[in-house]
């Protein structure tokens, strides 16, 4: 099992390139690089991949709809070149609140832009000239729709890898099921071990029925927030706020993925409540009514003999990495972070693993 954490992409990039470093040396496996609407995450990857030499550079996530397919893999070809091949393609559909309220393109067909962008990818890493007759993208574009004189091209440059991992981060079934068929990784949201395959096992065993073998054993990428101790329940109260974010504000009523989530997870009368106060602006109210045992149950916040019991529950779900939030810098910054790393490796390795998962 891995260790990784994701990177605020609020900070500044200074900031950003010392904890990551310290972060290395204590033996992180992989960081993620989050791209919403602040600072673009190509550029802090670039960055990155400069300033270290070992860990895995990830995004997480580049949306679908705000690169083409090809300036997708043109991206990530270049980041993996200037990492020296340590780069993971993360994408995802976001929601419609980015894609519409920030980048004025509609949101639709993310299953079906999804696969056609994979493919379109892995013609480009392979260095082929790119054809592609999808429902919604052709390339050439076909002389009804433009000039007539586009022509199947190559990618200039000779990629590190022809096939760059893919980790595609899915929450509803259609879209896991389509993870599980096509891509190297899945990342879930608020990854529940005991309920994850209630949720989500009838999805990822319908994918994998189509998967290529030639992908590998699907990696899972869970995030649950971390802080080992006797007294730290109190930092329980630290995720509320982002769930609350997230099953309350989100979406609109009846238009909201995460709290669909939640639902499914048995909380139908909890993320009621949350999405009422949110939406009605009450967001310390609704961050209170998010119960400890969702939040529990999605992070390893405890002592350290809970903590490895909890390890082992993610890793017995299937769990592959676990792409931890660090609570710990609220106690002293990146040094902070980095020891916690170096304390939490010591509890995953001991995890028990399903055969075939390193």
């Amino acid at each position: 099992m891995r260790i990784g954490t994701m990177i605020t992409y609020s900070g500044g990039f200074a900031e950003t390139v010392a904890e990551v470093a310290d972060l290395e040396r204590a033996g992180l496996d992989i960081i993620f690089m989050a791209e919403a609407y602040s600072f673009d995450a190509v550029s802090q990857l670039g960055y990155l991949a400069a300033k270290t030499t070992r860990v895995q550079l990830a995004s997480g996530i580049f949306q679908i709809y705000t690169r083409t397919p090809s300036l997708m893999a043109m991206t990530a070809a270049g980041l993996d070149y200037v990492s020296d091949g340590r780069f993971v393609l993360g994408i995802g559909a976001s929601g419609p609140q980015v894609i519409e309220g920030f980048h004025g393109v509609p949101y639709n067909a993310p299953l079906g832009r999804t696969r056609e962008l994979v493919d379109i990818c892995r013609q480009v890493w392979r260095r082929e000239p790119v054809r592609h007759d999808g429902k919604y993208y052709q390339i050439p574009l076909p002389p009804e729709k433009g000039t007539g004189l586009g022509k199947p091209l190559k990618i200039i440059n000779h990629p590190v890898r022809e096939r760059i991992p893919i980790v595609i981060a899915a929450l509803g079934p259609k879209n896991v099921a389509l993870t599980a068929e096509i891509a190297e990784g899945w990342q879930p949201v608020f990854y529940n071990p005991e309920r994850a395959n209630d949720v989500w096992g009838e999805a990822l065993a319908k994918g994998k029925v189509a998967r290529d073998p030639a992908l590998g054993d699907l990696e899972i990428y869970a995030s649950p927030a971390l802080a080992i101790g006797d007294d730290v329940d109190h930092l329980l109260d630290l995720v509320k706020p982002t769930l609350a974010l997230y099953i309350g504000g989100m979406g609109a009523r009846g238009k909201n993925f995460y709290n669909d989530l939640a639902c499914r997870y048995g909380y139908e009368a909890e993320a009621k409540v949350i999405q009422d106060l949110y939406l009605d602006g009450k967001k310390d109210q609704a961050a209170a009514a998010v119960p400890d045992e969702l939040v529990r149950a999605i992070s390893l916040i405890g002592p350290e003999g809970y903590v490895r019991e909890r390890v082992a529950a993610f890793a017995e779900s299937g769990a592959t990495t676990l792409n931890v939030k660090f609570l710990a810098p609220r106690f002293g910054g990146a040094g902070g972070a980095a020891r916690e790393a170096s304390r939490h490796r010591r509890r995953v390795r001991p995890a028990r693993m399903r055969p075939g998962h390193r």
